[in-house]
């Protein structure tokens, strides 16, 4: 059985980008390494504008893979959908995604793509378990990531921390109110300019 996983590269201060939503260095690791995380993928990626292919160092690679490869449904806030036109219908990982948004699909933006527009965090994660068919649910930190980490709704943290400080910015955990305890993490891997960090959340 799948499990919903919120995640999200990080600064050490825990922002996911600055406040023009500019990840700065955060990305660079997905492309600075010489290990394709993907073997034998040409497919472009274009998230923090770089438009390269994603190429990280072996430690990264091993860890990314297992964590997409699992991924069946991302749930995403309308916001990134906007910034990045929904991966022009091609997410990095799995095969389905649902944007919690009060607004609907754009009209005839890429029929073909399993993209979902639900306005209720509760209703997209079913939605999104669902399509996942057996398979991890990803949500996006920021915003919509923490009414759903909020609600109570999300399993697993996922932290890819860079070395930089922005000092301001989108917050990994949106606006999100109180204190919330996580397990001690149960995945630390250091790659190259990045420390991958899994936490379950204590219930």
């Amino acid at each position: 059985m799948g499990i919903v996983i919120m995640h999200s590269v990080v600064s050490v201060d825990g922002f996911i980008a600055d406040e023009n939503d500019d990840v700065g260095p955060l990305h660079e690791w997905y492309f600075n390494g010489d290990t394709p995380i993907t073997e034998g993928s040409d497919q472009p990626y274009d998230h923090s504008g770089v438009g390269s292919r994603f190429k990280v160092s072996r430690a990264s690679a091993g860890y990314v893979r297992r964590m997409w490869n699992g991924i069946g449904t991302i749930v995403m806030g309308r916001h990134l959908f906007d910034l990045v036109n929904g991966w022009e219908g091609h997410p990095p990982a799995g095969d389905h995604v649902v944007v919690v948004s009060h607004r609907p699909k754009p009209e005839g933006w890429h029929p073909e793509a399993s993209y979902h527009f639900l306005d209720d965090v509760t209703t997209a994660i079913d939605k999104a378990k669902e399509l996942a068919g057996g398979r991890d649910v990803a949500v996006d930190a920021g915003n919509v990531g923490g009414q759903i980490f909020g609600a109570g709704l999300v399993d697993e943290v996922a932290m890819d921390v860079v070395p930089v400080v922005f000092g301001s910015g989108k917050r990994y955990f949106g606006s999100i109110d109180g204190q919330h305890l996580l397990e001690d993490p149960h995945v630390v891997i250091q790659g190259d300019r990045v420390l991958h960090l899994r936490f379950k959340v204590r219930r």
